[in-house]
């Protein structure tokens, strides 16, 4: 009886320890589970990244005393109008969510409405460097992006300019 009962547990373990393997990572290269955000909006309300799940998400990095960033920023837009209501093959729309690295509340707000930033998940914890979201993912320099499909994989990173246009054309239907 002994016997039957440690062969029964030892299957159950290998069951319950093998179905995890499946599960990705939690990183920040092409593959892994892309790590988890949760920060204010510009009303204080919290935004989590995984309320986008099911859709394109580009976690992008930026701030308004950025330079390149702000010069980016155009193609994000153009990016975001082309793909928002785009259907991709395991998801469906495409979405920013804007991390800034700025430490004024009131020139972020600012450059949102100057470079015509309307999507809603923009986020900060006004921390500049000192940005827990960018010591997660650990960012070093600005602008830089991580795009995640509908499940919260990361597909790509770094897409800048026409890049990014053609990544996310490679994930349509």
């Amino acid at each position: 009886m002994k016997k039957i009962i440690s062969l029964s547990a030892l299957v159950l373990i290998s069951i319950f320890h093998f179905s995890f393997l499946d599960e990705p990572k939690v990183g920040l290269n092409i593959g892994d589970k892309a790590p988890e955000l949760k920060f204010p909006n510009p009303d204080g309300k919290f935004i989590a990244l995984s309320s986008l799940k099911g859709k394109i998400v580009l976690i992008d990095f930026w701030a308004s005393w950025c330079g390149p960033c702000r010069m980016e920023n155009p193609n994000v837009v153009a990016a975001y109008n082309k793909f928002k209501d785009s259907k991709f093959k395991d998801a469906k729309g495409f979405e920013i969510y804007s991390v800034s690295l700025d430490n004024q509340k009131e020139r972020w707000i600012g450059a949102i409405k100057q470079d015509n930033l309307y999507w809603t998940n923009h986020v900060s914890d006004l921390q500049w460097w000192n940005s827990a979201a960018a010591r997660l993912y650990q960012v070093n320099s600005i602008p830089t992006n991580w795009l995640i499909d509908g499940n919260g994989i990361i597909v790509g990173k770094g897409l800048r300019g026409p890049v990014l246009d053609e990544e996310l054309q490679k994930l349509m239907k």
